[in-house]
């Protein structure tokens, strides 16, 4: 089993192309996620954003929930952008729907909801920003 903010996994998620499904992700410039997102899409990611409003951004078309991503999209990475007490129940659905990894963004903590990925599988990041650790890996 891995660890939460294992450096390996972090370096293989910025490094490996992948999909990164974005929830709390919108057309709202203001928000980090909306940087974020963008960031991820300058270093090869397929961004999938997640949002109530299921807006298209970047190009790329949204969905209401990540139980709305087709099921034949494969979600490498759950990217969460939610408070921290919504944030275990979009770590449960990233349980079910199958991803690789769940990444809690920058002030977002759930200890609880990292352990349950951790323990069906996941790779766990949690309180750190890619768009931090991609420059400082990536050079």
């Amino acid at each position: 089993m891995s660890e939460i903010n294992a450096p390996a996994v972090i370096e293989r998620l910025v490094r490996e192309p992948g999909t990164w499904a974005v929830v709390g992700l919108s057309t709202n410039t203001a928000r980090a996620a909306y940087r974020v997102a963008r960031y991820l899409q300058s270093i090869g990611k397929t961004i999938v954003p997640v949002h109530p409003a299921a807006e298209t951004v970047h190009g790329a078309t949204g969905y209401a929930s990540l139980a709305d991503v087709p099921a034949d999209t494969r979600v490498d990475v759950v990217d969460v952008f939610v408070r921290s007490e919504l944030a275990g129940a979009v770590v449960d659905q990233a349980i079910e729907r199958g991803a690789r990894a769940v990444w809690l963004q920058l002030g977002v903590v759930d200890e609880a909801a990292a352990q349950r990925a951790l323990a069906a599988g996941l790779d766990v990041v949690m309180d750190r920003c890619p768009a931090i650790e991609g420059p400082r890996l990536l050079g």
